[in-house]
């Protein structure tokens, strides 16, 4: 008994101690952020703008407040999220390569995305509603058929998110192929590869925040129960939990999660595959240090992806989505190289 004791206060520090450190990297990352770009900013010159509050007297002071500052943070929230999400859905699914992608939410961001673009309602909040709207319906119907008449069982909700999204994929390649100009299918391509262009202050942006932070927390504290629905059904029944409600709350939470900040981002790849594998390689599988481990690691991931995406071909902008897939592939082939040697 003192054994296991002994263990978990190791690992509560050991998770701490990494926690602590990512945070830390995460506050240096977004003063980078920050700092990167066309036009050459200088640390000081960013610490004055963000003390005073928004200062935009000066040209500098203005990119810093209105531009980059919005961007990294909804950087730093979309990589958190996404990151958040595919912790989940691998536990959800019992599935090491699940990731948001994985159950239709993905694609029903970006079809509906693809639609409002395409109908030329993108204007104002049109495309991010779109998206979200897409989002939650993508979810209702894979709800709907991996509950059926019987129990929402994980390779069920597996099944039909893959047919989901399959399905909403090819309407919105569809969409692409038949849209009126070529504008309008440009646009829907970059949209479809993950931008941070439409960042800005307002209540978008604090929203997008506020769901990931309530996630987190709230994943974080129900750690053991998901440790025990990974497990298995069995296990999870064994300790009173009832596996298909966990599931279905789960599901929720994974819903709201991606339909937020790909509705904010466009679709962005491999963040919800690798980030979890990594995390769990740094603290362990026990989620209630997962969960916090993986959303710092996301968040630092993307606001580096979108440094890079923003001055490797400046002035002109890069997906967000190729830099992540750049990153994201060769670490997830040595990531299956490790697990088999």
């Amino acid at each position: 008994m003192n054994e296991v004791v002994t263990a978990l206060s190791a690992s509560r520090r050991r998770a701490v101690s990494v926690a602590i450190c990512l945070a830390a990297i995460l506050l240096i990352s977004l003063v980078a952020a920050i700092m990167a770009g066309p036009v050459d900013i200088s640390a000081s010159q960013v610490w004055h703008v963000l003390r005073s509050g928004g200062d935009t007297s000066t040209p500098h002071a203005t990119i810093i407040w209105a531009l980059r500052t919005p961007r990294a943070l909804l950087a730093a929230a979309v990589g958190a999220g996404l990151a958040l999400a595919g912790v989940i859905l691998q536990a959800l699914v019992r599935n090491v390569l699940a990731d948001p992608y994985i159950i239709g939410v993905n694609s029903g961001a970006s079809c509906g995305a693809a639609i409002a673009i395409t109908m030329g309602a993108s204007a104002g909040l049109g495309l991010q509603g779109s998206a979200f709207v897409g989002a939650a319906l993508a979810s209702a119907l894979v709800f709907a058929i991996a509950r059926g008449v019987g129990r929402m069982t994980s390779t069920r909700l597996l099944m039909a998110g893959v047919a989901v999204g399959y399905a909403l994929s090819a309407l919105t390649s569809f969409l692409v192929f038949a849209a009126d100009t070529a504008e309008a299918s440009r646009s829907v391509m970059f949209w479809l590869l993950g931008s941070l262009g439409l960042a800005a202050w307002g209540p978008q942006l604090t929203a997008t925040g506020v769901v990931v932070v309530l996630a987190a927390t709230l994943t974080a504290g129900l750690g053991p129960r998901i440790d025990a629905l990974a497990s298995g059904d069995e296990t999870a029944l064994t300790l009173g939990i009832n596996p298909d409600r966990l599931r279905a709350g789960l599901l929720a939470v994974v819903c709201v999660v991606v339909g937020t900040v790909v509705a904010m981002a466009g679709s962005i790849g491999f963040i919800g595959l690798v980030i979890p594998h990594l995390a769990r390689r740094l603290v362990g599988s026990a989620h209630r240090f997962v969960v916090p481990v993986a959303a710092l690691l996301g968040a630092i991931l993307l606001l580096w992806a979108d440094v890079v995406a923003r001055v490797v071909l400046a002035p002109q902008e890069v997906p967000i989505g190729i830099i992540t897939a750049i990153v994201g592939a060769p670490f997830l082939l040595l990531l299956v190289r490790k697990m088999h040697a």
